[in-house]
């Protein structure tokens, strides 16, 4: 038999100069759904998310508001941290870009990647936009020099700084971005290989400490600090511990046995990382160079999901109409939240998302849906059988159920187990055993036992994505009692 390889995933690191938003919730569950997957598939899985707490916007707002940038960071740390409980997450570790550990892999990395004769100083100008933090070709930008994301006009920036040679790495990252899988969906690798054909440019990868003050310092240079990109990316393996060798009671790992993390979970594992679409520059051309350059293993594959609007726009705070994961848990519970986000956010494609929707949504397949249906067998169970049904044996999952996972795609996920759902239902009303129970009992009483193991089994499936409504159904199976509502009613 061949061992399984451990699987390393991780999040981007949300910027920490605001609240949580849908988008982040989002990206989070899918990981945290594929990373339970694995683990009740007997794979050793490290499963990473934190904060990008560095750079000019952090600085900007912690001055607006009149708070030092360290207690500013300090609050949306823990705003982002209280998210993870609040979406029942199974975290192995949580970076933030100010740990100790992670300045000093961020600054190991320049002086590997300086080492290897790619950065160098030079003094430019140009346009950047500070929502991105990025500096951005003339032709990339709308008219009137605007920023195509934040569509606000980007500042001209004339400074001297130091650059990265990712014009070394354009054969290396067209060979990259050829092999297949090393990015879904596939037309976001046919993106990425257009983008690097096109000829790379240098990117600025410092800022002038006098113009900007919040960063990680350059190794041997007092004046300069990290530009956010280049530090926030290295988290994804400073939090395995690199360049060091951490013991298994290091913070946030648990359980985990006592080698270096970073060889296991990276170097010999399978490394997966989950990303928004407009993520696709940083994370598979820029962080793969810096890796190829600091002498690390190329990312095994990044994900990437579309954009999250809500009545066919762009969330923001001056429509009204931004969407907070909070609100949706305080209104619908973290299960539910978790279902609404992995059944009707689109895994590839941008989505569309109102509160009209998720009540409908909600309603519909939830209260009416899963907690009516196990709430009728459990009640029927509860109420014609004597003794409860004996736990199942484990059996081997749907095709259709494994594939999807194995795609990423965790709406069909979603679909098939509530196919199953609805395949009960309609045998519930077809064969109608609370009648028949009057006239054969017997025979009900099979086709009871029937339904409850269909529902303990739709409890299986669930694991993963809703794992404390997998908990309920499970012991309410097996105590042969009707569960309290799974999903209470809205208020109309």
């Amino acid at each position: 038999m061949v061992d399984k390889k451990a699987r390393y995933i991780t999040t981007t690191l949300p910027y920490v100069n605001s609240d949580p938003h849908i988008g982040f919730a989002y990206e989070i569950v899918n990981a945290d759904t594929l990373a339970r997957h694995w683990r009740l598939m007997g794979e050793e899985v490290f499963f990473n998310t934190g904060t990008d707490e560095h750079g000019q916007k952090i600085a900007q707002k912690a001055d607006e508001k009149g708070e030092g940038r360290q207690a500013y960071v300090d609050h949306y740390a823990g705003e982002f941290k209280r998210l993870g409980t609040a979406l029942n997450l199974s975290l192995d570790a949580f970076i933030r870009t100010t740990d100790e550990k992670h300045v000093a892999a961020a600054q190991e990395i320049w002086r590997r990647c300086a080492a290897q004769g790619d950065i160098y100083k030079k003094s430019y100008s140009g346009h950047y936009c500070v929502g991105c933090e990025l500096f951005y070709k003339q032709e990339e930008l709308l008219e009137g020099n605007i920023c195509p994301i934040h569509t606000k006009p980007c500042e001209v920036i004339e400074e001297e700084n130091y650059f990265f040679k990712l014009s070394n790495y354009q054969a290396y990252l067209e060979e990259y971005l050829s092999r297949e899988g090393v990015i879904e969906p596939e037309w976001r690798r046919q993106e990425a290989m257009n983008f690097v054909k096109a000829g790379l440019e240098d990117f600025s990868i410092s800022r002038e400490k006098s113009r900007l003050d919040w960063g990680i310092p350059v190794p041997g240079d007092e004046n300069q600090v990290m530009y956010v990109w280049f530090d926030a990316l290295t988290n994804y393996i400073s939090t395995l511990g690199w360049p060091a060798q951490p013991s298994a009671d290091a913070e946030g790992v648990a359980g985990m046995p006592e080698q270096s993390l970073f060889e296991k979970f990276w170097t010999n594992g399978d490394v997966m990382q989950v990303a928004g679409k407009d993520q696709v520059r940083f994370q598979s051309i820029m962080w793969q160079a810096m890796l190829k350059s600091a002498g690390v293993k190329a990312t095994d594959k990044v994900v990437y999901h579309g954009f999250i609007n809500s009545g066919g726009q762009k969330m923001s705070k001056s429509l009204g109409n931004v969407i907070s994961p909070y609100e949706l848990i305080e209104k619908y519970g973290t299960d539910a939240t978790r279902y609404l986000l992995l059944r009707h956010v689109h895994p590839f494609d941008d989505s569309d998302v109102t509160w009209e929707k998720l009540d409908e949504w909600y309603t519909a397949n939830l209260v009416n849906g899963l907690g009516n249906l196990v709430a009728r067998v459990m009640k029927m169970a509860e109420t014609h059988l004597e003794t409860p049904v004996e736990r199942p044996e484990a059996t081997v999952f749907a095709e259709a159920y494994t594939e999807a996972f194995a795609t990423y795609n965790l709406q069909q996920v979603c679909d098939y187990v509530w196919s199953r759902v609805g395949a009960l239902d309609e045998r519930i009303a077809t064969e109608e055993p609370f009648k028949l129970v009057k006239v054969d009992k017997e025979k009900a009483q099979d086709i009871i036992r029937e339904l409850v193991l269909e529902v303990y089994s739709i409890g299986r499936l669930l694991n993963p994505l809703m794992p404390e409504t997998n908990r309920i159904i499970k012991e309410s199976v097996l105590a042969n009692k009707k569960p309290d509502n799974l999903f209470k009613r809205l208020e109309a």
